[in-house]
């Protein structure tokens, strides 16, 4: 009984001693494995763009609202019955189109009058004008006293007078004739009509029977800070201030130069007014409405990278710059981002190439490979 325990204990110590070599070696193996770098031989395929030196804007962004350069409320300027409309609600009209027309029988009858009362007047006239001839000659001869004379002179100023003032009241028959045509005084765009076929209008009355808004050139109103004002009327001067206006939610934008500066600032707000006066050709602008402007002052000349290769830290901005087949942190400072470009105070030089793509797996010192074999300019 002694040989056989002696015999199992040597066994199990023997068994014993070689799981713990085995877990020793295993243990070993998995720490030297978690030594040894992962990143020995890994390369990273990016994309890259170089940093180039272009003419870049200097803008100021703003809300703006659109405004017509002129508006006119069509009304009557006698009281009459309209007869006809000759627009279409909505419609783009032409300075000088008619409008509406308006029933002129009673105007037209009441010139009839008055040239006929010129007509007699006028005949008056020849036969006072004759009689003052003849009485001149008898009362050389005195053959006829001179009071007759005197009284044929007077008739002949009656008629005169009579003629003239018939001739006026004529032609103001005739302007208000004039008036029962309705044209427009501007072009653009007309509203609905207020009235139709069969109304009686009226001076008197408050509400206009259409009204015309100008829309081709228009108007582009935004404020913008105190601060700004100085520059903003520098580049008036210089005719370099240009505006481009964007409807939001869409890709529709009309452009123009800026033709005014408000003459005051505003003490509550400390903004000033600026008017942009814009072609609007196409009608992309639309009174009333609410845009999007970006004014731009001048352009300089600046180093820039694509905005996708900006990288945030703790410390700030920075890039990862390609050289050598390798990935370098490189820390910037930016000034602004215009269009998609990201303009570069101080950091980088103008050729040196950037990652614009790929920056997640990137790390300072990684090995990378450019996609497409060369950079992007």
């Amino acid at each position: 009984m002694k040989k056989r325990t002696l015999v199992v204990g040597a066994a199990a110590g023997l068994a014993l001693a070689g799981l713990g070599v085995f877990l020793w070696n295993g243990s070993s193996s998995q720490k030297a494995a978690a030594q040894a770098p992962r990143s020995e031989g890994r390369v990273v395929p990016v994309g890259v763009a170089k940093a180039v030196k272009q003419s870049i804007p200097i803008r100021l962004e703003a809300l703006g609202t659109v405004t017509t350069i002129a508006s006119v409320a069509i009304k009557p300027r006698v009281d009459s019955e309209i007869i006809a409309v000759k627009f279409d609600d909505g419609a783009r009209v032409k300075q000088g189109d008619v409008l509406f027309v308006l029933d002129s029988r009673g105007i037209e009858s009441e010139i009839k009058r008055v040239e006929a009362v010129i007509a007699g007047a006028e005949a008056q006239f020849e036969q006072a004008s004759r009689d003052v001839a003849r009485y001149t000659d008898l009362v050389a001869k005195n053959a006829t006293p001179v009071v007759t004379l005197n009284n044929a002179q007077t008739q002949v100023n009656v008629s005169r007078a009579l003629g003239d003032s018939n001739k006026a009241t004529l032609q103001g028959l005739k302007v208000q004739f004039s008036y029962t045509t309705i044209r427009a005084p501007i072009s653009g765009r007309i509203s609905m009509a207020s009235v139709k076929v069969g109304n009686i209008v009226r001076q008197a009355d408050a509400a206009s029977l259409a009204t015309i808004n100008q829309v081709a050139p228009i108007y582009v109103s935004f404020t913008v800070p105190q601060r700004s004002l100085p520059e903003v009327r520098e580049a008036i001067a210089a005719e370099t201030a240009s505006l481009v206006a964007v409807i939001p939610g869409s890709d529709a934008r009309a452009s123009g130069q800026v033709t005014m500066v408000e003459n005051t600032v505003d003490p509550a707000t400390g903004m000033v007014t600026i008017r942009a006066t814009m072609p609007n050709e196409k009608e992309t602008l639309w009174p009333g409405t609410l845009v999007n402007t970006a004014l731009t002052l001048r352009t300089e000349q600046r180093i820039t990278v694509p905005a996708t290769a900006l990288q945030l830290s703790q410390s700030g901005s920075f890039v990862f710059v390609v050289k050598d087949n390798a990935a370098t942190v490189r820390p910037i400072k930016v000034e602004r981002t215009v269009d998609g470009q990201a303009v570069i105070v101080s950091g980088l030089e103008e050729g040196e190439v950037v990652v614009v793509d790929g920056q997640l797996l990137l790390s300072n010192g990684t090995r990378v490979t450019i996609r497409g074999a060369k950079a992007e300019s």
